[in-house]
Parts: C-alpha cells; sequence; structure tokens
C-alpha cells in the first residue's frame, strides 16, 4: 500500500509579516522536492477542509469562537507576539485540522500504509484555550481524538522530534491517560516547558530535553532510553509524529544540530514500533522547519522513511 501525502493551496494563503520565519514559502520547498521522481508513487490528495465538531474535541467552543471572530477581512492581525492571522488564515487551519483528520482515517482504514500531512499553520503550541508560537489549533491533538472518537482507537500515542517543546499537545493530554505524548526538544528554549520532571496526571507525558548543541547521537540515546521504549510499552493504536524539522543544524530557530539521517532513524524506529503494536498504523503532521533547504531535505528523509513501509 501507498504512503499518502495530502497538501493544500490554502496553506500558501495564511501570510504572516515580512521576515516571520512561518511562510508560505515552507510549503513551496516541500512541493518541490517531493516532486522529485523517487516520489512519484505517493498517492497524493488534497486536504479537506475540516469541521468544528473535529476541533471541538481538542479546543472549547469558546476558543474555536475566539479565533473563528479575530479572523480579519484584509490585513494582519496579532494575537500574541509571533502569532498573526490574515485573512487566509483560518482555512488554512481548518484544512490543517481536515489533513489530519483525513491521514487518520485513511491510515486507521488500512487504505494506505500511512500518511503525511504538510500543513501550515503548524499547530503543536496551541493549548486548549490559548493560540502561541505560530499555531492556532492542535492538528496532532484534533487527530488523536478523531481516532479515538471515529475509530475507536483505545490508545494514542505521538511523538515530537520539534525542536521546541509541544506545550499545547501536553496541555491538552495532561490528565488523559489514554494519550501519551512524547517529545525531544531543546532546553531552554521557546515556550520554556518539557522538563523531565513534567509527567503529567496519569504518568503519560514523557519529556527528554536536549541541550543546546546537541546533534544526532544526544537525539538518538534520547529516543532510545527515555522515549521509544515508553511508547511500545503503552501500546497505542496508532503513533502520531509531530514532525518538525527546526532541530536541524541549519535552522535559525533552534541550536541543535539533527541531520536528514536522524528524522529518517527516529521515523523508522516510531514505524518499527508500529508495525508491532498497531499494525503499522502511523500518520506524520507537519510542525516545524524555518531554513527551507534544511526543512525540504529532512522531509524528503522522513517521507523517503515512510514509504518504505
Amino acid at each position: 500500500m501507498p504512503t499518502l501525502y495530502l497538501q493544500h493551496g490554502s496553506y500558501l494563503d495564511h501570510l504572516t509579516p515580512v521576515g516571520h520565519p512561518e511562510r508560505p514559502d515552507r510549503i513551496r520547498a516541500i512541493d518541490r522536492i517531493l516532486e522529485h521522481e523517487r516520489f512519484q508513487v505517493l498517492d497524493r490528495d488534497l486536504a479537506p477542509r475540516g469541521d468544528v465538531e473535529a476541533i471541538l474535541r481538542a479546543h472549547p467552543a469558546a476558543y474555536v469562537d475566539m479565533i473563528e471572530s479575530s479572523s480579519p477581512t484584509d490585513g494582519l492581525v496579532r494575537i500574541d507576539a509571533d502569532t498573526t492571522m490574515s485573512p487566509g488564515t483560518l482555512d488554512a487551519a481548518l484544512h490543517g485540522v481536515g489533513g489530519a483528520c483525513r491521514a487518520v482515517d485513511e491510515v486507521m482504514a488500512g487504505r494506505v500504509s500511512n500518511a503525511f500531512s504538510a500543513s501550515r499553520p503548524p499547530g503543536h503550541h496551541a493549548e486548549a484555550n490559548r493560540a502561541m508560537g505560530f499555531c492556532f489549533f492542535n492538528n496532532a491533538a484534533v487527530a488523536a481524538r478523531h481516532a479515538q472518537t471515529v475509530h475507536g482507537a483505545e490508545r494514542v500515542a505521538i511523538m515530537d522530534f520539534d525542536v521546541h517543546h509541544g506545550n499545547g499537545t501536553q496541555d491538552i493530554f495532561w490528565n488523559d491517560p489514554t494519550v501519551m505524548y512524547a517529545s525531544t526538544h531543546q532546553m531552554p528554549l521557546y515556550p520554556g516547558s518539557g522538563a523531565a520532571s513534567e509527567r503529567g496526571e496519569a504518568d503519560t507525558i514523557v519529556n527528554a530535553p536536549l541541550q543546546a548543541g546537541d546533534g544526532g547521537d544526544a537525539f538518538r540515546e534520547a529516543m532510545d532510553i527515555a522515549i521509544l521504549p515508553r511508547i511500545e510499552a503503552f501500546k497505542p493504536d496508532l503513533v502520531i509524529i509531530s514532525a518538525g524539522f527546526d532541530a536541524h543544524t541549519r535552522d535559525p530557530l533552534g541550536g541543535l544540530n539533527l541531520v536528514e539521517a536522524d528524522f529518517a532513524w527516529a521515523t523508522l524506529r516510531l514505524m518499527e514500533i508500529a508495525d508491532r503494536t498497531c499494525e503499522g498504523h502511523v500518520v506524520s503532521l507537519l510542525e516545524g522547519g524555518y531554513d527551507l533547504e534544511g526543512l525540504a531535505r529532512s522531509v524528503a528523509a522522513h517521507v523517503m522513511t515512510l514509504m518504505k513501509s
């Protein structure tokens, strides 16, 4: 079965201020590299527009109403210091949610081996009641709840290897024994959360912070010792990857020194766990990655690994 690649033109219509790192060129860089002939066997489709019902499984109605009412008809509206809405932002965010849910649908139904949804804006900083860190709706959280509600998944594991800690995902699942959130990330760095002592009410939060300057060896050790055994022991029915590529050595927003081979290695290890625990059910959702060359090369390595299933 093929790997599914989900994309949508609305992602280019989410505009940010000049010089902002989370820009439409990120999607263009991914599209260009995935047009290479080695990716021709990808099953490509458009991400549908997500519905509010799916979002409400991760965010309260008052928050969703606030985001909708903040959407401008022209110009830019600043939600916080670095999170901005343009007239196209809401539609892009809704297609990001829709892409995440569609990826879950196709994987859980066994129609594809796995799926990668390359959407923007990203989602892992969005807390239940707060937009921040370029994020509005938490795509990974919505996807996990969709898998549970629609497909009967009892346990979902979310692995986040973005250079920044996914405080939003941690916030949403802090009290939930049915969802494991695991993260490698640089500390100290925005948003300041993610200490190893942050374990959640049900001990289903697993943080393995790294230090500025750490590279692949430290990353792989953290994964091998702190994270992968916990995910496997959790026996998830679905593995979701919050695939941020700003831990790449070229990235301007972080200080880690990962390279493409590290992301491919992590992807493969997660796929191996999924093969043993949940019939290979893996859904990957784009988070960060702000150096265009580093992002494109890392996505290529990630998707090539997914295609080997």
